[in-house]
């Protein structure tokens, strides 16, 4: 893997700037996981943490949620509120229900959501990236947006990386 923003085959010029970031930021999360069994996996650092299950679940849930808003252009339906709540909200709910699955349930739920969102990139273009939408009642636009999943993919996997730690000294 090459370290570089750059122009990517099948996206625009600037999709392209985006999705070689995701990308980045995806390789690095997926290191951070590398070779966790289901019990640390599982791990609760305390009470009221999060697992790392749990944070990678939470990564494929944001990301989903903004494929259903922007992509889809509406609310998440009772069939996806059922799949993705807990892990989107986590708290006591992800706590209590996000846990037993292997290394390879989380990593596949994350390829699944990135491979729709890479697909619906492919269809868009620049202009695209820069349009005006409201965002939590702030205006903003796809791009950033997007930057913001992202974004939110580098805090929890420095909370993935803190919990590795912990459990190496346990």
């Amino acid at each position: 893997m090459d370290f570089k923003i750059t122009e990517l085959q099948g996206f625009t010029h600037q999709i392209g700037h985006l999705v070689s970031q995701m990308d980045y930021v995806r390789k690095t999360t997926l290191d951070a996981v590398k070779g966790l069994t289901t019990e640390e996996l599982d791990f609760l650092p305390s009470e009221d943490s999060n697992s790392i299950g749990a944070l990678l679940l939470h990564i494929a849930a944001i990301e989903k949620g903004f494929q259903i808003e922007i992509f889809d252009g509406r609310t998440p339906n009772q069939q996806e509120l059922a799949e993705w709540g807990d892990p989107y909200s986590l708290g006591d709910k992800g706590r209590k229900n996000i846990k037993g699955n292997s290394l390879d349930f989380y990593i596949t739920k994350l390829a699944e959501v990135r491979q729709r969102t890479l697909q619906e990139f492919a269809k868009l273009d620049d202009r695209w990236l820069y349009e005006n939408r409201l965002w939590d009642n702030h205006q903003s636009n796809h791009y950033f947006i997007w930057f913001h999943v992202f974004e939110d993919e580098i805090n929890h996997r420095g909370q993935i990386r803190l919990i590795r730690k912990m459990l190496s000294v346990r």
